[in-house]
């Protein structure tokens, strides 16, 4: 016999499953990566906390400065802060221009979806995926969870 503690974790457990099947749904560019959103009602120092965060985070996967970053934003200020904190960690960005072929060239998208009084971030290139909850304020962001790492093969 179920007890009610082993249907919670068997019900979680469900949902997880389908979350992660959905996921695989979304919209996606040429480049197979999710399509750059962010909400336009995030302030621009909390997004300057949310990107400053999760650009250090990506530093520590790809390298500081060693490549140059394709962006393809949307007019949020989570875009051009994400843009400055990727030049303040000294990486060229591009945002609709070619390169010469011979550069390294990085394709990163972003997500932030507000969930249950939080906002879930996530950047995404073709080798790693990071994935972190914040409490937002006007003021700022704070991390409320522990860094998600999915490396691609």
């Amino acid at each position: 016999m179920r007890t009610p503690g082993l249907r919670f974790v068997f019900s979680l457990a469900s949902a997880c499953i389908l979350v992660t099947l959905l996921s695989g749904c979304q919209s996606t560019d040429t480049d197979g990566l999710a399509a750059s959103t962010a909400p336009v009602e995030i302030s621009p120092p909390a997004a300057g906390a949310l990107a400053g965060d999760m650009v250090s985070r990506l530093a520590e996967q790809i390298g500081p400065g060693k490549a140059t970053i394709a962006l393809k934003q949307d007019s949020s200020s989570f875009g051009q802060a994400l843009e400055a904190a990727l030049k303040g960690w000294g990486y060229a960005v591009i945002t609709d221009q070619k390169t010469d072929g011979e550069t390294k060239v990085v394709t990163l998208a972003y997500v932030i979806t507000p969930f249950d009084g939080q906002v879930l971030v996530r950047l995404s290139t073709n080798s790693v995926e990071l994935g972190r909850a914040y409490t937002v304020t006007a003021n700022g962001a704070t991390a409320a969870s522990a860094l998600s790492l999915m490396r691609r093969p």
